[in-house]
């Protein structure tokens, strides 16, 4: 993978990250600081699984240093379709399907640990060190 090109995280490689899988950590000093970011979404399931005050600062800390995708009309618009296309067939729930759109909408590939909750997303690029 080019080093210049950014890459959405989800949740659970920043949850991952956190713990110092040593995996993970390798794999995002591979990608750089400066080619990492994380969904809105992602960044809302971390502050919802803050701890405590502590934790949650820590969290705060740690998205201000990375890039913040937002949701906008396009990627609800988009997360939308995945529902309709994958929620009965596959499973997939509304913050799966605002990441995978988050994604989509950005062309960018999505790093995730999760991988059967997104590989049925036909255009996804998942990620791969």
């Amino acid at each position: 993978m080019a080093k210049n090109k950014v890459v959405l995280c989800d949740t659970n490689i920043l949850i991952e990250l956190s713990k110092s899988n040593i995996e993970v950590v390798e794999e995002l000093r591979s990608i750089g600081s400066a080619n990492i970011a994380v969904s809105s979404v992602s960044a809302g399931e971390l502050i919802v699984g803050a701890l405590n005050k502590n934790d949650l600062n820590k969290i705060k800390k740690a998205l201000a240093a990375i890039q913040v995708v937002y949701l906008n009309e396009v990627i609800s618009l988009k997360s939308l379709e995945l529902l309709e296309a994958y929620s009965l067939s596959h499973g997939l729930d509304i913050p799966d399907s605002l990441i995978a759109a988050t994604a989509l909408v950005n062309d960018l590939q999505l790093y995730t640990l999760n991988l059967k909750h997104f590989k049925f997303i036909k255009g996804l690029r998942l990620y791969t060190s």
